[in-house]
């Protein structure tokens, strides 16, 4: 039996819009299993600048009720590497606007593919502009 794919993703989801699906569904074309990692309320405010407009608890269940195949989690809220280290995936998938240190992962993580998924019509569905 051949060995199983997997795949990680990191976002916020707030409010799963098409930009999501379409990015979850990149994330499918690149392995079997799919692992998704949903940023923590303390997070999201850190790096965004603001909380989100819905809860992380809300966000999991969003992104967990329409992806039931998935692996869906959150994160941590200080050590950002450690689902990586704990789920070993082989790729992971970033969102073509995600700030992510792809040197630092590609140094720390050398047996990681790192990929930068294409974006869909994010001069219209991107959660800044939806979010208004």
């Amino acid at each position: 039996m051949k060995n199983k794919i997997k795949v990680m993703g990191f976002g916020t989801f707030d409010g799963l819009h098409p930009g999501h699906r379409f990015f979850l569904g990149e994330l499918k074309k690149l392995g079997d299993e799919v692992i998704v990692i949903v940023a923590r309320d303390v997070n999201v405010e850190r790096f965004k600048g603001r909380p989100p407009a819905h809860n992380e608890n809300d966000r999991l269940l969003a992104v967990q009720n329409e992806y039931l195949g998935y692996k869906v989690m959150l994160g941590e809220t200080k050590n950002f590497y450690k689902c990586i280290r704990d789920h070993k995936p082989h790729v992971i998938g970033l969102g073509y606007d995600q700030k992510a240190d792809t040197d630092y992962l590609n140094r720390e993580f050398p047996e990681i593919k790192i990929t930068r998924l294409p974006a869909h019509a994010p001069d219209k569905y991107k959660s800044s502009l939806l979010r208004g």
